[in-house]
């Protein structure tokens, strides 16, 4: 092992990540993370016996799983600012006081929303796995998009962005980082 990687105190000298490629996460041994994002679907606005069977069909699916499996849920930040402006101009144009009250009260919650204490976020919800063969990894993506469309929920493979996203939240308590190129004089 490379002694320079041990003695960095930066994460990605001794990550094992070689890159992030093709909606895969490329590991330094030829391993390949990867998954799907599933799309949220809210459970408790159906009637019981919906819950339920939603509930069931997801027992029954990821019991069929026989592989190494992780279920990660992510919250990305979320800028409501062009929702707001939109709030904004609704109101400008309502004639009705009842309708402005209406208008104001998303306005305020919104606002609401958009302070430091309470934040709006975006939870994400990602199903990930590693392999290093290519066949078995794009059989297993398209087993758990059939597989969770049984359940009743929408998934696609993992983006790069995804990825990205996911490896910068853990590192970066959920700040997104745009650094820049560092030039020495």
């Amino acid at each position: 092992m490379n002694t320079e990687k041990i003695s960095s105190k930066y994460a990605e000298s001794w990550l094992p990540i070689k890159s992030i490629l093709n909606g895969a996460i490329q590991l330094d041994d030829g391993i390949q993370v990867t998954g799907v994002k599933v799309q949220p679907k809210n459970i408790f606005i159906m009637d019981y016996d919906s819950q339920r069977n939603v509930i069931y069909n997801l027992r029954n699916f990821y019991n069929t799983l026989d592989y190494e499996f992780w279920i990660i849920v992510a919250d990305r930040p979320v800028d409501i600012n062009v929702y707001l402006g939109e709030l904004q101009l609704l109101y400008n144009n309502v004639q009705t006081p009842v309708m402005k009250k209406l208008v104001m009260q998303d306005i305020n919650k919104a606002n609401m929303f958009m302070s430091k204490e309470v934040g709006v976020a975006d939870t994400e919800y990602f199903i990930l796995f590693r392999e290093k063969r290519p066949e078995i990894m794009q059989k297993r993506i398209q087993n758990l998009i059939s597989g969770l469309a049984s359940c009743g929920l929408n998934a696609t493979q993992t983006s790069n962005d995804d990825l990205r996203v996911l490896l910068d939240g853990f590192f970066n308590d959920g700040q997104k980082t745009e650094f820049g190129t560092v030039m020495a004089a």
